[in-house]
């Protein structure tokens, strides 16, 4: 298997599309320019296909194993990761502050592609201790940051998150998991978690786990939970790791994918913690961090969809059958490799256009993550704020469900020879599988769209950047080589409108016709959004000239013309066919 990472396409995006002069206003990021840009995407993409690639499917032959209690990664593992912290990688975002490069925050989710593109069972060790990073740099106390926040920056100390419990997942409110308050101020935690993404391992000396859980006498569902930091080892005053704390890895998930990756089940038994934030604000605390978790994994879905196109455009280039049609290659050979194929053709272009679309779509929402953080004006800040909260249910779900859906695809394009363990293309679906249903299953993320995201100061932001596409395509209807094209895009645009007035309509009179098109509804935001950005892509590309530029044209074209056209039958399924769904009850799936 093979991976390049995708460097030149996130340069243009970045540089030529998005313009760097946005990322180095942005307090904090003035020395951020094209050779920082360059040198840190190549040096990540090296590491992705030299380091971590080569040990991707022995992990997922060898799997994590626990042996009383004690949990192991696979070979490799452990040097790689050490390679990992000795490359600054642990850092990318961080606050200098705490030993970190502080570099903007879209940098850390294009390297999160790469990461999950080359090796996601080796990527979710590091990942959840970013996240946690960044909760508690934003949310603890000064003690408790300068206790563990500069370990965990230099990778020296990993981080979870406890959530779910054996009995409940999504509905937080649920939860069980009990803490007593200590007389030093700590308090004692008690219960069981589930579903623990590098719970354990022996890549880090310690692990800090952030544990939602219910004090004590708080109330019942989720304005009673409050949120704690539980370290695995506890830690002496002076910063050296002291005894072990009262946590034990029950158990590891077998898992259908990231096989490499140890999803554990832990018990707090009096476990020392930590309060972090304020009593019974835990759960508004900790969805800081699984909002940007989110963004994350859906850079996890782009990587394995980009990873699973470049391995089935090779794979096609190689494998011959069959005569293609005119023009063919060489008209003497008795067979044409499958590339020449109009069939082979789509599926590849069909994935390639979705993936460099997405990413456009993904940098657009990590650049105003740095907006939201960075900007000196209140104004712009939550602006930027609205945006990624819009954005953040579209991104997690759409780049999943593309992830899924090209790994599939790309193993079409092998035939049998994807559907065996060799090429390891049926590797790449079996972990991408995972991404539409952690931090939030997709159908989650629809209903939060619907129920959430339309309406408020969000919802006003989403009806600002409609009518700011709106304006964009008119704008460009002057060019006659687009205005076909603008032309449907518009028309998606109108219908996308058309849509989200109908949802407003109903989520409050008929809210089960509502939620049960949300999926729809957001995979019609997601194709239509896109599409606008695709427009906006060829009109900063008009002047320019090259093999780069051309084939991105024409990428564009193939997604507009191809791809686009969903829309129509979504929008249709979205406000035409509530009845269909709402008026089969639950008693007809017994007949």
């Amino acid at each position: 298997m093979i991976y390049n990472a995708p460097v030149k396409d996130m340069v243009f995006l970045v540089s030529e599309w998005l313009g760097l002069d946005n990322i180095s206003s942005l307090p904090g990021h003035e020395d951020f320019d094209d050779d920082v840009l360059q040198i840190v995407l190549e040096e990540a993409g090296k590491f992705c296909s030299n380091e971590l690639l080569p040990i991707n499917r022995e992990g997922d032959e060898r799997g994590a194993t626990i042996d009383n209690g004690v949990v192991t990664t696979p070979p490799g593992f452990k040097q790689a990761y050490d390679a990992f912290i000795a490359g600054g990688w642990t850092g990318v975002d961080a606050d200098p502050e705490y030993g970190g490069q502080g570099l903007p925050k879209l940098m850390q989710f294009l390297i999160d592609e790469m990461l999950g593109a080359s090796n996601l069972s080796f990527k979710l060790y590091p990942d959840l201790s970013h996240g946690a990073y960044h909760l508690l740099a934003s949310s603890a106390s000064e003690e408790l940051r300068m206790r563990f926040v500069p370990n965990m920056v230099a990778g020296i100390w990993s981080g979870t998150m406890c959530l779910t419990e054996p009995h409940c997942g999504t509905d937080l409110g649920l939860i069980k998991s009990e803490a007593k308050a200590n007389d030093d101020g700590s308090y004692s935690i008690s219960g069981d978690k589930i579903f623990i993404s590098s719970g354990d391992h022996d890549l880090t000396e310690n692990i800090i786990h952030l544990v939602i859980a219910r004090i004590e006498g708080a109330a019942e569902g989720t304005r009673g939970i409050s949120l704690f930091a539980v370290p695995k080892i506890l830690v002496n005053d002076d910063g050296s790791i002291g005894e072990r704390n009262n946590v034990v890895t029950t158990a590891i998930e077998h898992k259908m994918g990231i096989r490499a990756s140890a999803t554990c089940a832990l018990n707090f038994d009096n476990a020392t913690a930590y309060l972090v934030g304020e009593e019974n604000k835990g759960l508004s605390t900790i969805f800081r961090m699984m909002n940007m978790e989110r963004i994350a994994i859906g850079m996890q879905g782009l990587g394995l969809a980009d990873i699973a196109y470049q391995n089935a455009y090779k794979y096609a280039l190689e494998r011959t059958q069959s005569k293609a049609p005119a023009p063919r290659p060489d008209d003497s050979k008795a067979a044409d490799p499958i590339i020449y194929h109009p069939e082979i053709k789509r599926i590849l272009l069909t994935i390639r256009s979705q993936v460099e679309g997405a990413r456009a779509m993904a940098v657009f929402v990590s650049h105003h993550v740095d907006v939201m953080d960075k900007s000196p004006d209140k104004a712009t800040r939550e602006s930027a704020a609205d945006i990624v909260a819009l954005f953040t249910p579209v991104v997690k779900s759409f780049l999943t469900d593309l992830g899924v859906s090209s790994t599939q695809s790309a193993l079409q394009v092998y035939g049998g020879h994807g559907y065996v363990r060799e090429h390891g293309m049926e590797q790449l679906y079996r972990d991408s599988r995972i991404t539409t249903i952690y931090e939030g299953t997709n159908e989650v993320q629809a209903v939060d769209l619907v129920t959430r995201k339309l309406s408020g100061s969000v919802g006003e932001t989403a009806d600002r950047l409609f009518q700011a596409w709106t304006q964009m395509l008119t704008d460009n209807r002057t060019e006659d080589s687009t205005r076909d094209v603008i032309e449907a895009v518009q028309a998606a645009l109108t219908r996308l409108l058309e849509a989200t007035q109908w949802v407003r309509e109903n989520i409050e009179s008929n809210d089960a016709a509502a939620l049960g098109a949300a999926s729809q509804y957001q995979r019609l935001f997601a194709l239509t959004a896109i599409a606008c950005l695709w427009v906006d892509i060829l009109a900063s590309i008009r002047e320019k000239k090259g093999s780069f530029y051309d084939t991105k044209r024409k990428t564009a074209l193939f997604y507009l013309q191809r791809v686009l056209p969903e829309t129509d039958s979504l929008h249709q399924v979205v406000t035409r066919g509530a009845e269909s769904l709402t008026d089969f009850a639950v008693d007809d799936f017994s007949h």
